[in-house]
C-alpha cells in the first residue's frame, strides 16, 4: 500500500495542522498529544513518509533510524520522566489498532501507568 500523503501527520509536518512541538531536528518531529492518555504524552515522528516501523526499519536511513530513536531519549530528559519512568509504544497495522498510517511512537510518563493490556 502506498503511503497516504493525506494522513494527519504528514499535513502536521508540511504545517497544515498545528501542533505543541516538545522536539524537532531535521529526521524528527515531536509534539504533545491532543488526546493525552497521561500527563505526559508525546508523539514522535519521522519526517520521512514511513508507514510503520517494518518499512522504516527496510527503508530509512541510518542517519534517521538514529535520529528517531535518540529523539525518544531527547523527549524523555525535556518531559523530566527518565528517573520516574515511562513508557514508548508502537502500533503498526490493523491488529494493533494503528489509527494514523505514518510511523509514530507514544511516549508516555508522569504517572504510575499499569499494566499494558487487560486480559
Amino acid at each position: 500500500m502506498a503511503y497516504d500523503r493525506e494522513n494527519i501527520f504528514a499535513k502536521i509536518l508540511r504545517g497544515e495542522i498545528p501542533c505543541e512541538i516538545v522536539y524537532e531536528d531535521d529526521h524528527v518531529l515531536a509534539f504533545e498529544d491532543i488526546n493525552p492518555q497521561a500527563p505526559v504524552h508525546v508523539l514522535i515522528i519521522p519526517k520521512g513518509a514511513y508507514q510503520n516501523m517494518t518499512e522504516f526499519g527496510r527503508k530509512a536511513s541510518a542517519e534517521e533510524k538514529t535520529a528517531f530513536i535518540e529523539a525518544i531519549g531527547t523527549v524523555v530528559n525535556l518531559k523530566r520522566i527518565d528517573k520516574t519512568g515511562y513508557r514508548t509504544i508502537v502500533n503498526n497495522g490493523e491488529d494493533s489498532l494503528q489509527e494514523v498510517p505514518h510511523l509514530h511512537v507514544h511516549v508516555l510518563g508522569g504517572r504510575r501507568l499499569g499494566a499494558l493490556l487487560s486480559t
